[in-house]
């Protein structure tokens, strides 16, 4: 099985946002050219579309990818908000998270007893 090239999205010579103008049918041979849009997600890097991906398949649970990605939950957070970003939506401001929700989520195992220091020093 032939495996073809992963489509450029971004042009080699200004780095501006390409577009598809060709597509053509292997069975028929059938090609129809016209300007096509591709997808926000096309648009992501490899490491953008590696955490979207494993971000969906732990059904948005932060614990779950921080334990696949071994990394911390502010990471998963900043991976989340640069998603948002790159996707064109604008970021949610960081709202601040009472002491309360802090301890809650250390005490459940969320987030490790260094980055529950630093949310409170933060708010």
């Amino acid at each position: 099985m032939l495996l073809g090239y992963q489509i450029l999205t971004k042009c080699p010579v200004c780095n501006s946002k390409l577009t598809v103008s060709k597509l053509t049918c292997k069975n028929c041979n059938t090609v129809i050219e016209n300007d096509f849009e591709l997808s926000k997600f096309s648009y992501l890097s490899k490491e953008q579309l590696n955490f979207a991906e494993i971000f969906i398949k732990c059904r948005g649970n932060i614990k779950d990818v921080e334990k696949e990605l071994k990394i911390s939950y502010p990471t998963v957070r900043a991976k989340i908000e640069d998603l948002v970003s790159a996707l064109g939506y604008t970021p949610s401001k960081e709202k601040t998270i009472d002491a309360k929700e802090i301890i809650d989520k250390l005490e459940n195992g969320e987030i490790s007893s260094e980055e529950a220091i630093k949310l409170i020093k933060n708010n």
